[in-house]
């Protein structure tokens, strides 16, 4: 969603933004609260989630791409705010997707942040070995935000998942990712409890 904020930025400072962009700034406030941008685990379900988003933000998002358009239509195309339209109108489904999947979230800030640490050690990551090492570091460095996002403690998942996977049955791997290995351990604590 950053293109979308350069998109209110470009309009809040240009000729076309004038009053409408403090609601288009309203519309993204309404937008990012948790029942439109939900994180891993808000208390909503998808249904409910995808029926606030129906409810809320479709309106909102429909007013903001009939403005968008009469906005470009005004506009010369090598205005800056015109670009920045464009890109949010050639992006519009996936900009939209939202609305019809409740599993999507508004913005990739998670993605992002899970991606910093990465970042800032890519010179280190030069190092691993090969293509194929640096496709298995991909894939470790994935599960292991995926345990945080599902506020799963990544070392004690990973050392669990290490010592049952040689007797693990293949058919059911599936129950070893962090949403599952989670809800599997939570009747056996109060079990134990």
């Amino acid at each position: 969603m950053g293109g979308s904020y350069a998109l209110i930025a470009a309009i809040s400072g240009s000729s076309a933004g004038g009053s409408r962009s403090a609601l288009v700034n309203s519309e993204f406030t309404v937008l990012r609260k948790p029942s439109h941008a939900p994180k891993p685990h808000d208390g909503q379900t998808l249904e409910q989630r995808l029926a606030v988003r129906r409810e809320k933000s479709r309106p909102l998002v429909a007013d903001l791409g009939i403005w968008m358009r009469q906005q470009r239509a005004l506009l010369s195309s090598s205005n800056e705010t015109a670009k920045a339209i464009n890109y949010l109108l050639n992006r519009w489904a996936a900009f939209t997707r939202f609305l019809d999947d409740g599993r999507v979230c508004l913005s990739n800030n998670a993605a992002e942040r899970a991606l910093r640490g990465v970042a800032l050690g890519r010179k280190n990551w030069t190092f691993a070995g090969s293509d194929a090492g640096g496709h298995r570091a991909a894939a470790v460095y994935t599960l292991i935000e995926t345990c945080k996002m599902n506020d799963v403690d990544p070392q004690a998942w990973l050392a669990d998942v290490l010592a049952r996977l040689p007797d693990h049955p293949a058919n059911k791997v599936a129950n070893l990712l962090p949403w599952n290995w989670k809800a599997n351990l939570e009747p056996k604590a109060a079990v134990a409890a």
